[in-house]
C-alpha cells in the first residue's frame, strides 16, 4: 500500500532532504488535499513539532477533518495524543517519546498510550540513522538499533514506522534488505519510508508485507497518484 506523506514546516507543505535541506515547498494545500483524498491512509507530520521548533497545530486539525490521517510529531504524552485523535486523527505516531536518552525503550509510556486508546491507535515511529534511532526531529541519535527497540513496544502497537533517514528525501531507493529483515522482526503492520523513487518499488516491498510512505517521488509527480 502506498501511504502519501503530508510533512508540514512554517506553515507550508514541505519536502525535505535527510531532514536538513528544504527541497520542496508548497502553499496550495487544497490540492494536495483532494489528491490524497482517495487513498485509505494519509500520513501527517509536523516537523516544526518534532523539531521543538513551534508546531502548524491548527493545519494539523484542519487536515485531519478532512483526511484519514496518522499524525506524528511532537506527541510526548497521553494528553497531546488524546487531542490529536480528538480532532479527528485516526492513529498517532509516537517516536522520540519511546526512547531514553541513555538508549532505554519506554515501554510504560508505551503501554500508558495503549491503555488509554487501544494499542490500534498506535504506531511507534522507528526513525534510524547510521543503523541507530533518530530522535528530536532526528538531531539526536540514542544507542538503540531498530532489532532491539521493536520486540519490546509490539505488544502496545498496531504499527511501526521505519524511516531510513540516510535516503529521506533522496529518490535514491529505500534499502529493500532492511525491509525485509524488519518484516520478520514483527507481526505488526511494518511501514517504511526514506527515497522511496517509484510505483515498482512500492510494489516490491508491497510484496513482502511492508507498506510504502512516499514523499518527494510523488510531490516531482516522479510517481504518478
Amino acid at each position: 500500500m502506498l501511504i502519501p506523506s503530508i510533512d508540514l514546516m512554517g506553515g507550508r507543505i514541505v519536502q525535505l532532504v535527510q531532514g536538513r535541506k528544504l527541497r520542496l515547498a508548497f502553499d496550495d494545500f487544497e490540492y494536495w488535499i483532494e489528491k490524497f483524498s482517495k487513498f485509505p491512509v494519509v500520513q501527517l507530520i509536523d516537523l516544526d513539532a518534532a523539531m521543538r521548533q513551534g508546531d502548524n497545530s491548527l493545519l494539523v486539525e484542519q487536515i485531519a477533518r478532512r483526511l484519514p490521517v496518522q499524525v506524528g510529531g511532537g506527541i510526548h504524552s497521553v494528553e497531546r495524543a488524546q487531542h490529536m485523535l480528538a480532532v479527528g486523527a485516526r492513529r498517532v505516531i509516537i517516536g522520540s517519546a519511546l526512547f531514553t536518552s541513555e538508549g532505554v525503550v519506554n515501554a510504560d509510556f508505551a503501554a500508558a498510550l495503549a491503555s488509554t486508546f487501544g494499542a490500534d491507535r498506535i504506531v511507534a515511529g522507528i526513525d534510524t540513522k547510521n543503523g541507530f534511532i533518530a530522535v528530536k526531529g532526528w538531531k539526536a541519535q540514542v544507542a538503540l538499533t531498530p532489532d532491539e527497540a521493536i520486540p519490546p513496544l509490539e505488544p502496545y502497537v498496531a504499527a511501526f514506522l521505519y524511516t531510513h533517514v540516510d535516503t529521506e528525501g533522496t529518490m535514491q531507493g529505500f534499502p529493500f534488505a532492511t525491509a525485509a529483515r524488519l518484516r520478520k522482526l514483527t507481526a505488526r503492520q511494518l511501514i517504511v519510508a526514506g527515497g522511496i523513487r517509484n510505483q515498482q518499488e512500492v510494489d516490491a516491498l508491497n510484496a513482502i508485507g511492508a507498506d510504502a510512505v512516499v514523499g518527494m517521488a510523488v510531490y516531482t509527480e516522479a510517481l504518478a497518484v
